[in-house]
């Protein structure tokens, strides 16, 4: 029956793409009437990546444009708005670019990939060098737009004179639509090209939006609300919807509604809850929104693969450098800070959202705007002014932190080569009382995880993890994690082959700060299933066997 339901649109940003294949769909069409009514010259759109802001601007060149098919939208929100559809579908000339691609090593690299976007939209209107109603000058210019041939200089003015070439064929003020302005500008900054990209960006795009004769209206979209004294000088015009306000706010993401309609009609209703605590805790003006990417590849695994297991899906979409700098940049408090968020708390933290790439990493407050505008950290209850009371919004988020703060970890730790011989010393020795001060004393530099939504065994393999990065600092050691020996599988196995020393550890989470009972029942789990039976096939002379109990920044380690 499952087979029989429509594919996922999984990656799929081309509406027409999506409405041809018959692919399921989460209609967010309304979101043309709103913008007729609500609508600047220039429309701002800022989303956090992954919810829907291509597919959304692809949705609306093919409503608008001229020639497009208007029965795509037969049976949509849009279509029962016959007045608009009549005024307004397939009206307009659109100009429609996504900068996603134009990122670049240098400035040279990265004008020459937004020369070729702007070569690609100038072919898909090739037609216009016929036209009788442009000068020869004109369908020169077009056609070296078109060839990638125009002087560095030129492609400046290119999106400008797009549109001045449209209205002028058409007599039609054209619809100019601009997909993720900023990342040219985030990958400029990270390759140290910003200020000269700033300058490109400033004419590229602010000659196009401001007090264009030649257009409509315009939207444009990005992640983050890049201050308009260093792009958009003098865009009076601007009008922004962030993740902050009410209007727009439920046409990027699914609502709660729209992810049960959805899990219903493949069958798969009985994980809802576990997609609400997954993917779900975002909240858009005062819309509860899920995120797209991942509730579609959670539904495509529930509907075909034995393991129902949730996955972080947005982590493998993308990098998450901002998480790893924030933690780099973290002091005693913000560190405090970020246990409390892991917990399931909150903080209160001043935003703005209006902010330069060159600002983002200047000051530690700043990054806490940049974790919020990006879809890190949302909001809960209604800010006051700027004071904002930042959480985690699900599980998924909280793994990603996870995961940046164990590989930050194990890179910091790595640097104190010193105290890291001495612990996996201790070890060797036999030491426990040494191993515990040492490992203690790691703990007290890394960030903790105290989440009291999480089960015991989930912050045991947090502990392990770091234990093990810890103890496989020594190359000339054998260590292997959850390796099955005996009845089960051991949390940490290590051979030290000169010596023939082997070691046994069982890793605990000492539940209530019980850290006697943590070791205890990781020792009797290591005789219940004889885990030292590899170490001993292997002939191994001395064999110790540790129980390790940790709680928050404390832990206990005794030796059999």
């Amino acid at each position: 029956m499952r087979s029989e339901r429509k594919m996922l649109p999984i990656g799929v940003e081309n509406f027409e793409k999506l409405r041809r294949n018959d692919m399921y769909y989460v209609d967010k069409t309304e979101i043309i009437a709103d913008l007729l009514r609500n609508h600047g010259d220039a429309n701002l759109f800022t989303r956090p990546r992954r919810f829907g802001k291509t597919l959304t601007m692809d949705t609306l060149k093919t409503f608008f444009e001229i020639g497009q098919d208007a029965s795509l939208f037969e049976g949509l929100a849009i279509s029962r708005h016959s007045d608009i559809c009549e005024k307004h579908q397939n009206k307009y000339p659109v100009v429609f670019i996504s900068l996603k691609g134009a990122a670049g090593n240098s400035f040279e690299d990265a004008k020459a990939r937004i020369r070729a976007i702007m070569s690609a939209e100038a072919i898909r209107h090739s037609y216009l060098k016929n036209s009788d109603k442009l000068e020869e000058s004109e369908k020169k210019y077009l056609l070296k737009l078109m060839n990638c041939i125009l002087e560095p200089m030129d492609i400046t003015d290119s999106l400008a004179i797009l549109t001045s070439l449209l209205c002028k064929h058409y007599n039609r003020k054209v619809i100019l639509l601009v997909d993720e302005y900023d990342v040219p500008l985030d990958k400029a900054f990270l390759n140290g090209y910003y200020n000269d990209m700033v300058g490109f960006i400033r004419t590229f795009l602010g000659g196009a939006l401001k007090t264009n004769d030649n257009t409509e209206f315009a939207v444009v979209t990005g992640c983050l609300r890049i201050s308009k004294e260093s792009i958009f000088t003098g865009l009076n015009n601007f009008s922004t919807f962030t993740i902050t306000d009410d209007l727009f706010s439920q046409y990027f993401g699914f609502t709660d509604a729209e992810v049960k309609e959805m899990l219903d009609y493949y069958g798969v209703s009985d994980y809802y809850s576990t997609a609400k605590d997954w993917y779900d805790g975002y909240s858009f003006g005062k819309t509860e929104i899920y995120c797209p990417w991942d509730v579609l590849n959670y539904c495509s695994r529930l509907r075909f693969e034995s393991d129902k297991a949730p996955q972080a899906f947005w982590i493998n979409s993308s990098g998450n450098d901002i998480i790893r700098k924030f933690i780099e940049m973290a002091n005693s408090t913000t560190k405090s800070e970020i246990e409390s968020l892991i917990a399931g708390d909150t903080v209160v933290k001043e935003i703005h959202p209006e902010l330069t790439y060159s600002e983002l990493y200047t000051s530690i407050e700043n990054i806490w705007s940049v974790l919020y505008m990006t879809g890190y950290l949302t909001k809960r209850g209604i800010p006051e002014r700027k004071q904002f009371e930042l959480a985690i919004p699900n599980l998924e988020i909280r793994e990603i932190f996870e995961e940046q703060i164990y590989e930050w970890f194990k890179d910091f730790s790595r640097k104190d080569s010193s105290t890291l011989n001495t612990l996996c010393q201790a070890f060797a020795d036999g030491n426990a009382e040494e191993a515990q001060k040492q490992f203690t004393a790691f703990l007290r530099k890394t960030i903790s995880i105290r989440d009291t939504y999480v089960k015991a065994a989930k912050k045991e393999n947090f502990y392990h993890g770091i234990l093990l990065g810890l103890l496989s600092y020594r190359d000339d050691w054998i260590v292997k994690s959850n390796v099955e020996s005996g009845d089960g599988y051991s949390d940490i196995v290590i051979k030290i082959p000169d010596d023939e020393i082997g070691m046994i550890i069982e890793v605990k989470y000492g539940e209530d700060a019980d850290m006697d009972k943590g070791c205890a029942d990781a020792l009797v789990q290591i005789e219940r299933m004889n885990y030292s039976a590899i170490l001993e096939d292997d002939e191994v002379q001395t064999i110790y066997k540790y129980g390790v109990a940790c709680y928050k920044k404390r832990c206990k380690i005794v030796k059999a």
